[in-house]
């Protein structure tokens, strides 16, 4: 089974962390999301990727190659930005029989994939408590009959999971009209070609759309779960380490230095002396923990930087970014309410009580900065030292 995964986008909803970086190359358990989506691909049975680009496409090919585990790999590029059905286009020259479409940041179980393309024309739903931001899938039997987008008031609770098999001449009904929104949707295909042909639909036991920075962090907490102890690099013989922590080659662990798994170091990294992490803790390629800092259920991505006495909670650090010695984080609100965080102009909640600060690439804090629940630091932003942050630092 051909299996195009669609990268192309920035991924705006994502704020800072995508101003340099496309979103499938968000980090989760040490890898970029769309190598997660490709690699469930192949455990599924994919025997050809096919990979959609566009902003910063060539990190994604550098990252991927030519060849993924023994299965070749293929970019097409998606020049604008303009609908599903048009990224599914640009890639439709290599398609040469039935094919699956699969979304390059979001987290699919193997199997569930495996039933999906076990069968054309099919595609993969999902059950969620909230359905009305989402399309609901309508069926008769476990035949599809349409799909309604985001409805006020859901018919059911299942929701289409971005998930398909087609036959090869479904690339002949790609050229679909423009949304009201200014794309051109994949639904839009699939509406043709249930008119044509039974569309089955397979549950998913798994699934998750990546599309803002929190959700990234409960994608870090739902993958580190699966991780298995291994040491590849230096661990302090006064350290303490429980439950399981990966320690990746290069990096270092030094004395007093406490880690309650999962936990994942990442190559060259450095903890402590004297840090406390509390999984689950993804520590990127180059990042450091420097002395008593405590790190809990975060993301530091690659060469982020903590330097002493400080804390970070329940957040996501890019890359480069700089906390200066004292820094603390809040990750609660005093009124036990969901902290939000900006998304473009408006505040949108993150349904968790505790969700820390969002620090954009290369961000740098002063000394005892003092950053509120919910702020997002725009990349390469700056703040004084002493300074008390109680909204985005743009």
């Amino acid at each position: 089974m051909q299996v195009v995964i669609l990268a192309a986008g920035q991924g705006t909803r994502m704020g800072p962390l995508t101003a340099a970086h496309p979103k499938p190359m968000l980090p989760v358990a040490g890898q970029p999301l769309v190598a997660g989506v490709a690699d469930a691909a192949i455990d599924a049975g994919a025997t050809e990727l096919v990979v959609t680009v566009g902003y910063q496409g060539s990190s994604i090919e550098e990252y991927l190659g030519s060849e993924r585990r023994g299965v070749p790999v293929a970019y097409a590029e998606q020049s604008e930005q303009v609908g599903t059905a048009d990224a599914v286009a640009a890639a439709a020259e290599r398609i040469d029989g039935p094919f699956a479409v699969l979304n390059g940041d979001t987290l699919y179980d193997a199997a569930d994939l495996a039933e999906l393309f076990s069968g054309v024309p099919r595609i993969g739903t999902y059950r969620v408590d909230d359905p009305t931001s989402y399309g609901v899938v309508l069926t008769d039997n476990g035949i599809v009959t349409g799909i309604v987008e985001k409805p006020e008031d859901p018919p059911s609770r299942t929701i289409n999971a971005g998930a398909y098999t087609f036959p090869a001449d479904a690339v002949d009904l790609l050229d679909v009209p423009v949304t009201e929104r200014g794309e051109r949707e994949l639904t839009d295909v699939l509406d043709r070609l249930i008119d044509q042909r039974s569309v089955r639909t397979v549950p998913f036991t798994e699934w998750m759309d990546v599309g803002h920075p929190w959700e990234l962090l409960e994608a870090n907490e739902r993958r580190l779960q699966a991780i298995e102890s291994r040491q590849e690099g230096s661990v302090h013989p006064n350290a303490t380490i429980e439950g399981p922590v990966v320690v990746e080659e290069g990096a270092t662990v030094g004395s007093g230095v406490v880690i309650e798994g999962p936990a994942l170091l990442g190559a060259d990294s450095s903890i402590g002396p004297n840090a406390y992490l509390r999984g689950p803790v993804a520590i990127g390629p180059g990042a450091h923990v420097g002395h008593a800092v405590e790190v809990k259920r975060s993301v530091l991505m690659a060469d982020a930087s903590v330097g002493h006495l400080s804390y970070v909670g329940d957040s996501v650090l890019g890359r480069g970014v700089n906390f200066g010695a004292g820094t603390n984080v809040a990750n609660l609100r005093h009124d036990g309410a969901p902290v939000s965080v900006s998304v473009g102009e408006r505040r949108v909640s993150t349904g968790r009580r505790k969700f820390g600060v969002v620090a954009g690439p290369d961000s740098k804090t002063g000394i005892d900065t003092s950053l509120n629940a919910g702020v997002t630091l725009a990349a390469g932003s700056r703040t004084a030292p002493g300074e008390a942050v109680f909204s985005d630092v743009e």
